[in-house]
């Protein structure tokens, strides 16, 4: 009978071999795998089918407190060893050798909360600002694109999904309709800027990328006539972000990030931010209560005489 090393060296030729498992990835998991056999080892425990979901559990709890290494381990690493875990486990019940899968039932950690990097408001404004610098149709729907995706927080795969039919420009306050997870329906009101934007864009830009392809009523349209993809509008931020001189990597969503925090620390409610976002759960918007709290902390920090000894 193999032992639990040599079935674990098994495992990691079954994901080089047949599931093409890169050397990174291959690199960690035979860390992670060798340091799981190595525990059980110790606790006497040879046998696939002797190892418990408790013994897992225990495992992935010495591992996050540092006990197994002298070091806590990043929730990142704890998450990414219980998946070489089950892994193992599934290869183990899939060839036979063992009867059972105890980290079937094992519940992956939960991972540290990242609070999200927002553009600060100056930041914005100069990324806008390099967006409106050009006169022609790519410019024009560039900008109109940017301009959308900060005055509703939207998510980038609401905003290239939108039709033409889904923008009401004829209030005051206009407002666009958004289809989130679940084809949920919100509507969310658009400022004058993103007003503007979009308005030059349908008359000016618009009809010149439909002539050249088939849109069927999307609103925004790559250079050839057809729907703009979600890669391409990263490309575009990409693109006026180093205009800006904003040196950082930032992407659609960094603008959804700025929108919530921003309303935020200008009053707005977390509900309404809520409803806003399209969030399930209040509990996913108060993330940027965070945000806004630490930067609270870092502006008392080097502003209060007294904040520091």
């Amino acid at each position: 009978m193999e032992s639990l090393r040599d079935l674990s060296n098994d495992w990691l030729d079954h994901l080089r071999v047949e599931r093409g498992a890169s050397p990174h990835t291959l690199s960690n998991y035979r860390r992670d795998i060798t340091r799981y056999v190595d525990d059980l080892n110790s606790r006497n425990i040879t046998l696939a089918d002797a190892v418990t979901p408790a013994v897992i559990e225990e495992h992935l709890a010495a591992l996050s407190s540092g006990k197994l290494t002298g070091k806590p381990a990043a929730s990142s690493s704890v998450a990414r060893a219980a998946a070489a875990i089950r892994g193992f486990h599934r290869f183990l019940l899939r060839e036979r050798v063992a009867q059972l899968d105890p980290a079937a039932r094992v519940r992956p950690p939960k991972q540290g909360e990242h609070l999200p990097k927002a553009l600060s408001v100056d930041q914005v404004a100069a990324l806008l600002d390099a967006a409106h610098r050009g006169d022609d149709a790519r410019s024009l729907r560039d900008a109109a694109l940017l301009e959308l995706l900060y005055a509703t927080g939207a998510r980038v795969s609401e905003v290239v999904s939108l039709a033409v039919d889904d923008i009401d420009l004829n209030d005051e306050l206009s407002v666009v309709r958004l289809f989130g997870k679940g084809r949920k329906e919100r509507l969310v009101p658009m400022g004058h800027y993103a007003r503007e934007a979009l308005g030059a864009y349908l008359v000016r830009s618009r009809p010149i990328l439909a002539a050249k392809g088939h849109s069927s009523g999307v609103l925004f349209l790559n250079l050839r006539g057809r729907a703009l993809s979600r890669q391409s509008a990263w490309e575009i931020i990409q693109r006026y972000a180093a205009a800006a001189g904003i040196d950082r990597d930032i992407s659609p969503h960094t603008l959804r990030h700025s929108f919530a925090t921003h309303l935020l620390e200008g009053g707005a409610s977390v509900r309404d931010v809520q409803e806003l976002l399209g969030h399930a759960s209040v509990q996913t918007t108060q993330i940027y209560t965070k945000v806004t709290a630490t930067t609270l902390r870092e502006m008392y920090r080097s502003s209060h005489p007294r904040a520091r000894a």
